[in-house]
């Protein structure tokens, strides 16, 4: 019997070519990570010098309408934090499981269309830096949750975040917001104010009473399943509330 012959081909090189660009796209995402790690870091560091987070935390505290977390209803604070970051009393300012799904979403969008950020993020992006969507500023943001987690408790994070944003028609921060709707100091909101007020925050503009409050109301029904599926509510609770929206 005739020996057999082995074909030979070229796989050890094409494996070698193909191992050395793998090698060459890690080394350069590599860099690029530093790159922007380093920015954004140099920008945390600007940010938290020309504003300790002490002094930060007095502008909010000497606004007008300031309210003490103490004396907001359960419900509102249970409803910002279903509908923004339920995972918030969890992680330590970055949320990675959020991130990695909005990264995920932005891929496939081909666009920035979801940020994942953290309340505690969200506080460090409204205070320090600018809506601006860039990578070293993501970077930076991350860098002052982090540090904000380190300085304050939870419910003062909380209490910062919800004295400070925006809810459209001219209010910043929850007493206001309340009193400029409703005409009442927080702690004399209802269940559907609470729970329309907590979903305003996200698209102020779109959701202003005084503008769309036809939409404010959808977007009300978005908390309140939020606040179910976080067990917060019940499905009954949830759709009396709905039912006879703010006024509940």
């Amino acid at each position: 019997m005739a020996p057999s012959m082995q074909r030979t081909t070229p796989d050890r090189p094409v494996a070698r070519l193909v191992g050395n660009l793998l090698i060459f796209v890690i080394v350069l995402v590599a860099l690029a990570a530093t790159f922007f790690v380093a920015r954004g870091f140099n920008q945390y560091r600007e940010a938290l010098a020309a504003l300790p987070l002490d002094e930060m935390e007095q502008r909010i505290e000497s606004a007008s309408g300031f309210t003490p977390i103490q004396e907001l209803p359960d419900l509102y604070l249970q409803a910002v934090v279903a509908v923004e970051d339920h995972r918030f009393y969890a992680h330590p300012g970055f949320d990675v499981i959020a991130t990695g799904r909005a990264l995920v979403d932005d891929l496939k969008a081909g666009a920035i269309v979801e940020g994942g950020s953290t309340i505690t993020q969200q506080l460090a992006k409204n205070q320090y830096f600018t809506q601006e969507q860039t990578v070293e500023r993501k970077v930076a943001e991350v860098f002052m949750a982090l540090t904000m987690e380190q300085r304050f408790t939870k419910r003062e994070i909380l209490e910062l975040y919800v004295n400070s944003i925006y809810f459209g028609d001219g209010y910043e921060g929850i007493g206001n917001a309340s009193v400029g709707y409703f005409g009442k100091e927080p702690g004399a909101l209802d269940a559907g104010e609470c729970t329309l007020l907590a979903g305003i925050p996200n698209a102020p503009s779109a959701y202003a009473l005084s503008e769309n409050p036809d939409l404010a109301r959808q977007r009300q029904c978005q908390v309140l399943k939020k606040l179910v599926a976080y067990d917060y509510l019940d499905e009954a609770d949830a759709r009396r509330i709905g039912a006879q929206g703010a006024g509940a």
